[in-house]
Parts: structure tokens; sequence; C-alpha cells
């Protein structure tokens, strides 16, 4: 998993990489720049490259079983 860059045409996002997800799955887009300092900014750049560290190496939970881990709880 990686970051992606999109681009705005006609009022739409436009993605131009193949998605490794299944049809329907939804995605959220957040807009670098809106309202963020360059600290701010760049503390979300090193987020995002660590969680992409993390899936790499192994170090991620699928969302099913967190989900499953939570409905268990309550």
């Amino acid at each position: 998993m990686h970051a992606l860059k999109a681009r705005v045409v006609n009022g739409r996002y436009v993605i131009d990489e193949p998605a490794n997800l299944p049809d329907g799955a939804e995605v959220d887009l957040v807009v670098l720049g809106s309202g963020m300092t360059v600290e701010e900014r760049a503390e979300l750049v090193q987020a995002i490259e660590e969680a992409e560290q993390d899936i790499d190496a192994g170090r991620a939970v699928d969302e099913a079983e967190v989900w499953a881990k939570l409905k268990a709880i309550g």
C-alpha cells in the first residue's frame, strides 16, 4: 500500500493507478495543504510512510478482524 496522487478533472478525482482493492471498496482521500501547516503535513507524510512500512512487514490487522473483536467486546 502506498499514498496515491489524484488530479481533479471536471470536478472528479482521477487516480491513474490500478487499485488492489475489491470493487466497491471505499477509500478516504485527504487533501494535503487544506488548512494544514508545513509541520502537520510533514507529520502526516511520516505517519503514512510508517504505516506503509508496517504493512510491508506484516504488522497490520485486517479490518474485518478488528470489527469482529470490537463486536465481541460489546
